[in-house]
């Protein structure tokens, strides 16, 4: 495994040409799908968009996780009466795909993801037209019956054969700016085991509406991730189970950090994260060990008011792989980030795109299993990150000053977290092979 690092000053043509699609979307998407609301009116089938009947599902789908009583959002959206004053600005932030919050590019690599909230350009539709149209409620008959949320202490992995907790409680005030910070935990782990399942989750007693995120990671004695990034939290992202067969080493003496994004709620809260983990039979190590890595660039170099400011990193697979997810991170500079696969060959596939990132929310996009990528031997993952220091940018907290590397949320990074493990070349060309035999299949169908 390599990984090396290389950045480039600002470009008048900041992207190359194999990511010009995602160039073409920078800042683009809420104004394409605008112009197709006017014809949107029918989209469900009828004269008039009503709540109950056309809205009503989209956000319990999409949108009620966040939104509703105890959890981090400002608003409830659960009923009619709810939702009406907020329209136009559920209007305004869906047409811009600012919410639900997930950026990857709709138009660039592969779509197919877990967990995935995001809205269809027909389900925007939907919601403007219903805007537009007055904001009529509709027969309450038609109102889909509310969704159960389940009890924020189930442990949705089972029940954990141990539990970690923050090593100290954080009280978040009633009016506080947004704040960002690590703890670190020992894990009293006596012997090696391997994860099979991990669940991350606000402590109890209101947590839940003052986590924004919470990222675990094992790390050892100075601080340096020895195992990457374990699992994150965020409001509607429950526990990973892996595959069978599949799971992350977690050595005895383990440190488990917390990174904590904290966002104040209009009440005092405290909080104490816990992580809660299932392991493997003792003595058991699985077929295939899921490693994390985090290429990045630490020399960053950002002028005062530049934009589109470039740093590429490299990671190279030294056997066939499978890749199960990856999760941007940047800080408030940050503005767009793209993966691309460069095989053996030297042919070059674009995996992923995220064209609007955005730091207030650290999302994992974790690939649908038909869909994840597999990449033969010697194949190098390349990442290319731009960040935005100029006035242009709504999060830039100065565009008078240099920035550079460094952990403050006023400094910046430019990495990605990705999980992936290996395969046999035996079960690479199998899963090669059933994989292209599915897509002929699919073809035919067609």
């Amino acid at each position: 495994m390599t990984m090396t690092t290389r950045r480039w000053r600002q470009f008048k043509t900041p992207f190359p040409a194999s990511l010009m699609a995602a160039a073409a979307m920078f800042g683009t998407t809420g104004i394409a799908v605008a112009q197709g609301t006017n014809a949107a009116a029918g989209a469900s089938g009828k004269d008039q968009v009503t709540f109950t009947k056309d809205v009503a599902p989209i956000l319990q789908r999409s949108c009620q996780n966040c939104h509703r009583p105890d959890s981090m959002a400002p608003m409830s959206l659960l009923t009619y009466q709810e939702a009406r004053p907020w329209a136009r600005s559920i209007k305004e932030k869906v047409v811009k795909r600012d919410m639900p919050p997930w950026f990857v590019n709709r138009n660039v690599g592969i779509h197919e993801f877990k967990d995935d909230p995001s809205l269809t350009d027909k389900e925007i539709a939907i919601i403007a037209a219903w805007v537009d149209g007055g904001t009529p409620e509709g027969n309450r008959a038609d109102m889909p019956r509310p969704r159960q949320f389940e009890d924020a202490d189930k442990w949705h992995i089972g029940k954990p054969d141990m539990i970690v907790s923050m090593p100290v409680a954080y009280t978040v005030k009633s009016q506080a700016s947004d704040w960002w910070g690590n703890f670190n935990a020992d894990s009293g782990l006596t012997e090696d085991r391997y994860i099979k399942a991990i669940e991350t989750k606000p402590g109890p007693s209101g947590g839940a509406k003052v986590v924004h995120h919470a990222v675990t990671s094992l790390i050892d004695e100075e601080g340096v991730s020895e195992g990457g990034t374990l699992n994150e939290y965020a409001s509607g992202k429950n526990g990973d189970i892996y595959p069978d067969g599949s799971g992350k080493l977690m050595k005895a003496g383990a440190r488990i950090q917390f990174n904590m994004h904290y966002h104040a709620v209009g009440e005092e809260i405290t909080d104490r994260t816990v992580v809660g983990i299932v392991f493997y039979p003792k003595g058991y190590v699985p077929k295939h060990v899921i490693n994390t890595v985090q290429p990045g660039v630490q020399d960053l170099d950002i002028g005062a008011g530049e934009d589109n400011v470039r740093s590429d990193a490299y990671y190279k697979l030294e056997k066939p792989a499978r890749v199960l997810s990856f999760q941007p991170h940047m800080h408030d500079r940050g503005k767009a980030e793209c993966v691309e696969a460069i095989y053996p060959n030297m042919r070059v596939q674009q995996l992923n795109c995220v064209n609007r990132f955005n730091n207030e929310w650290q999302i994992v996009y974790t690939y649908a299993d038909d869909v994840a990528p597999l990449l033969p031997a010697g194949t190098i993952l390349h990442i290319i990150n731009w960040h935005d220091n100029s006035t242009k940018n709504p999060r830039n907290p100065d565009a008078r000053n240099w920035v550079g590397y460094g952990e403050r949320t006023i400094d910046d990074m430019s990495k990605i977290w990705i999980n992936y493990y290996y395969l046999s070349d035996e079960e690479f060309k199998a899963e090669v092979a059933a994989r292209n035999a599915n897509a002929a299949k699919l073809t035919s169908q067609r």
